[in-house]
Parts: structure tokens; sequence; C-alpha cells
């Protein structure tokens, strides 16, 4: 098992990440504050705010508002819903 943090998003302590997963300053934060599970959340939610609002990576814009997703899914009030959309 590797190093423990205290998550941010679940609110407990939790086996965290080996590598920081985004560049730069956010990334940073994201490696000392969020667990492998809690990486694992965003991923989904990413993926499922590229497929229902038809993002693209390769556009600015589009990478931007993931950018602002994922620092509010780990350090706001949390990632934005899908109107619509009904999890699993």
């Amino acid at each position: 098992m590797g190093k423990m943090v205290n998550c941010v998003v679940l609110k407990k302590e939790a086996e965290g990440l080996d590598k920081s997963p985004y560049p730069g300053e956010l990334g940073q934060r994201i490696l000392e504050n969020a667990s492998k599970e809690a990486w694992g959340m965003w991923m989904k939610q990413q993926t499922m705010l590229m497929n229902e609002n038809k993002l693209s990576p390769i556009d600015p814009k589009h990478r931007q508002f993931l950018l602002d997703e994922m620092e509010k899914f780990f350090f706001g009030e949390g990632s934005v819903k899908v109107d619509g959309y009904t999890p699993e």
C-alpha cells in the first residue's frame, strides 16, 4: 500500500496517488490531498462531462472548462451535474 492522505473528496484517510496526475500547482495539490479512489471518481465525472456535453479535448475552451471542473471537484463545491444524467 502506498502513502496515505487525508482525502478532501472522501473526507477520510485513504491511499494516495503515486505521482501527480496533472501538471503544475493543481496537480501537486491533488497529489497531496486526494486519494486514488477520488481520482478514479474524477475520471468518471470527466468522462461523463465530455460525453454528455460533447466536449473535445483539442478545444481550448473545453479544456479550460474541464480544468475548472476538476478544481471544483477536488477543492470547491463539486463539479456540475448534467441535466438528465442518472448515475448507474
